[in-house]
């Protein structure tokens, strides 16, 4: 936002330099980036006429002029522009005048004559050629007739004006505009503020209500439409003294009335627009959105394609503006026009950023719908634009404004509590200082015992709860004074949380014995739980549909990820792939009724696959294919790697897995995983053509073991020895069963057992086995005796004959 001192001054005392008002606001907030002095380096040029000019005699283009700017004696000055005739009225830069560029005059002699200085152009003086019309910007810059000569060109062309480049944040749409800086200056200076005059004369025949009609069918994107009808308009241009607080502001002066929509929007922050009222149909403005496609040529001539996400201002027959950012062309106000209708709105902000986003086409006035417009003062705006024309002469008012106001804005009322706002802010401020700043910002206050009752002034839009009006006593109570502490709150170190370092152990392990990462989508296909022949009533059947898949193969969420896994083995085996060893940490997603009414349980699982060689072809390597034992290797190391050491693995499977070549995991009495062979109809299902072997295991129930801190353990002083067994046993009977009896009939001596032969054949009896066993005995404080390592294995397998009617085999 561009502020010129010098508007702002004519509706509040400014008693400081610009550079302290600058402080000022932005230690309320309203930070100012830059203080720029319109006419720095421009110094000594002044007002001059041409009282007689003729073309030089040596020279085809130069012009000697006569110049007269009241020393009291004709200047000669020579000129290559076209554009100067005899009586015109020109910047003059005399002998020792200094221009921005940082030029200084001298006197000078072109083509055999003296030149006693040099007429300007608008560039010379540093004018920015944007904010001059089309016929300013080349040659001397032209003044007005009734400019007097002799004067500062700073002064005559506003060049003596600073300006403030005023950074706002997006919730002070109520300073986008000289009088909310003017109250926020007063404020911060203690001085008076004052509105501008926006009495109307109406001395125009007729009555609003019957020439025009309003229409809002569009109420949820236009909450306010108000329109007031000029006669007798007369097109020229506007008061030198408005064109300068435009081009300070940063807006080209154009003509009368389009400068005063522009000064009022940039005075009251109301944007506004003209129509020519004798070319809009039915002398009606109907607000409503676009029809999709419709086109509309707006006031830069260019033809828009419009859609009915826009705000579109028609009159009975077609679209003649795009609501909030841009009028249309065909009912501009030109030379011709008699008779206008102006307009003052509210827009919805987001609607209008949406349409300028999407148009490419930003202004001034969809910059500020987009902050936020004050409603209630839609009609200040309209009498101000008014009143500004009728002090012109160029229009006369009708009596009264038609509009549209379907429902009434209300102020917000806030109640606060002194004791709290203190303790919000960290400092003590009295009662009746949180009253007088409240004040001062224009909001009413009353006070209800304890509390504050405030109600905040129509344009303080961004005021709706306790923590904003304490955010206004603050600012201006000044944050300078609010002590700086550190903030009274134990510092932690920051980390991931413990699964997220349990899920990269398990990574790294899995990749460190040979397995390959992969991930998948999250989302598969229902036919995928056909595919692993799990029944109809298995709780992974019940699944998440996906409302917007991202493809057909991808509608629902997985509830496991077999499906994901063995589909990428197949993709790799069918590609050539000898060796395919992966692994996955993902989530399952299960949910816990459906349809959903709350967020499903997520579960962090590992899901592992191997197939095909054990190791890459080479002549030193075997040729084998991977086998259960490999996937029990891997489980059995990963759940050593996490410190999980009373797990067990016991007979069960899944639907997906072959009965006879797969186990379960039980842990703490619950079952956390399956691994084991591809089921020969599930692995036909996914097409995969090598034996596979695949584990599913949840990683939460290991995460406790994972993080223990590992305990350390003396080396034992004293030599082990072993001792091997081999007993005859049922077939049914397991290793993890004997292991269990040897273990719990062994003592406290036993340190290690491990099995090294399994044998069925003519020695041993049908229906059994032979299971060799080698058991490790240890003391920390002695060297074990023959007799009492023997005692142990006698113990042993006595306990184990009586469980299982073993035999020592010989």
């Amino acid at each position: 936002m561009l502020a010129s001192i010098d508007w702002l001054k004519k509706y509040v005392d400014i008693n400081v330099t610009p550079e302290e008002l600058a402080e000022k606001l932005t230690r309320v907030g309203l930070e100012v980036e830059s203080v720029n002095y319109l006419g720095a380096g421009l110094e000594g040029v002044v007002t001059g006429k041409v009282t007689q000019i003729e073309r030089h005699p040596n020279s085809d283009h130069l012009w000697i002029c006569m110049m007269d700017y009241g020393s009291g004696e004709f200047v000669q000055i020579l000129t290559g522009a076209q554009n100067v005739h005899q009586d015109d009225i020109v910047p003059v830069a005399v002998v020792g005048s200094q221009l921005p560029s940082g030029m200084k005059l001298k006197k000078a002699k072109m083509r055999g004559l003296d030149s006693f200085g040099m007429l300007c152009s608008a560039e010379e003086l540093g004018i920015d050629a944007k904010l001059l019309l089309p016929e300013q910007r080349n040659g001397i810059f032209i003044l007005p007739p009734d400019t007097p000569i002799g004067v500062d060109i700073k002064k005559v062309l506003g060049l003596d004006d600073v300006v403030l480049d005023i950074d706002l944040t997006a919730n002070r749409g109520d300073c986008t505009n000289i009088i909310g800086l003017a109250r926020e200056a007063a404020a911060v200076l203690g001085t008076e503020f004052r509105m501008p005059d926006m009495s109307v004369q109406e001395t125009a025949g007729g009555n609003a209500a019957e020439m025009a009609k309003v229409d809002v069918q569009a109420a949820d994107l236009c909450s306010r439409f108000a329109v007031r009808i000029l006669k007798n308009i007369k097109i020229g241009q506007s008061p030198e003294w408005m064109q300068k607080h435009l081009r300070a502001c940063g807006m080209r002066p154009i003509s009368n009335v389009v400068d005063v929509t522009n000064y009022v929007m940039l005075e009251l922050g109301q944007p506004m627009h003209a129509y020519d009222y004798d070319r809009v149909s039915g002398h009606t403005l109907i607000v409503r959105r676009a029809a999709e496609g419709e086109k509309l040529v707006t006031l830069d001539n260019q033809e828009r394609s419009l859609d009915s996400s826009m705000i579109t201002i028609a009159d009975t027959e077609h679209a003649v503006g795009l609501g909030g950012v841009m009028g249309g062309l065909e009912t501009e106000v030109t030379a011709d026009t008699v008779n206008v209708m102006l307009e003052a709105a509210t827009f919805n902000g987001p609607s209008i950023r949406r349409t300028s986003k999407a148009l490419g086409l930003r202004s001034e006035a969809s910059g500020r719908f987009e902050r936020g417009v004050d409603t209630v003062l839609t009609h200040n705006a309209l009498n101000r634009a008014a009143h500004l024309l009728e002090q012109m002469g160029a229009c006369e008012t009708v009596c009264g404004i038609v509009e549209a106001y379907p429902t009434e804005a209300q102020p917000a009322v806030v109640k606060v509590n002194p004791s709290a706002i203190n303790t919000r802010i960290g400092v003590e401020i009295e009662t009746g200082e949180m009253i007088s700043i409240l004040q001062k910002l224009q909001f009413e206050v009353h006070e209800e015992g304890e509390d504050l009752v405030v109600t905040a002034p129509s344009w303080r839009y961004d005021v709706t709860c306790d923590a904003d009006i304490s955010e206004e006593i603050a600012r201006m109570h000044s944050y300078d004074k609010i002590a700086s502490h550190m903030p009274a709150l134990p510092l932690v170190q920051g980390r991931q949380d413990v699964i997220e370092d349990v899920r990269d152990s398990v990574e790294d392990y899995l990749a460190s014995v040979g397995l390959s990462e992969v991930m998948t989508y999250s989302f598969i296909h229902p036919c995928s739980f056909d595919k692993l022949e799990l029944p109809a009533d298995d709780e992974r059947r019940r699944f998440i549909e996906v409302m917007n898949p991202i493809s057909d193969e991808f509608k629902v969420m997985r509830t496991t990820l077999v499906p994901s896994i063995l589909s990428t083995v197949a993709y790799n085996l069918a590609r050539q792939s000898e060796s395919v060893k992966i692994f996955e940490v993902g989530r399952t997603y299960l949910p816990k009724a459906l349809p959903l009414t709350e967020f499903p349980v997520e579960k962090r699982v590992l899901c592992a696959a191997m197939s095909g060689k054990r190791n890459v072809l080479n002549w030193t390597e075997g040729k084998d294919n991977v086998d259960f034992y490999d996937m029990k290797g891997v489980v059995e190391g990963l759940l050593s790697k996490l410190q999980v050491t009373d797990y067990k693995l016991i007979l069960a499977t899944q639907p997906y897995l072959h009965p006879g070549k797969s186990c379960a995991i039980e842990y703490q009495g619950e079952l956390i995983g399956y691994f084991g062979e591809v089921h020969p109809t599930v692995a036909a299902n996914f097409e995969l053509s090598s034996e596979t072997y695949v584990l599913e295991l949840a990683i939460e129930p290991l995460v406790a073991a994972a993080v223990k801190v590992p305990k350390y353990k003396h080396l034992p002083k004293f030599p082990g020895t072993s001792r091997d067994i081999a007993v005859v046993v049922p077939l049914e009977v397991s290793m993890r069963e004997l292991e269990g009896v040897i273990r719990a009939n062994a003592g406290e001596l036993l340190t290690d057992v491990k099995v090294f032969d399994v044998y069925t054949g003519k020695q041993v009896a049908d229906g059994c086995k032979s299971m060799a066993f080698n058991l490790t005995f240890q003391a920390g404080d002695r060297t074990l005796t023959d007799t009492e390592i023997d005692t142990v294995i006698k113990n042993v397998v006595d306990k184990v004959g009586e469980e299982y009617k073993a035999k020592l085999r010989a």
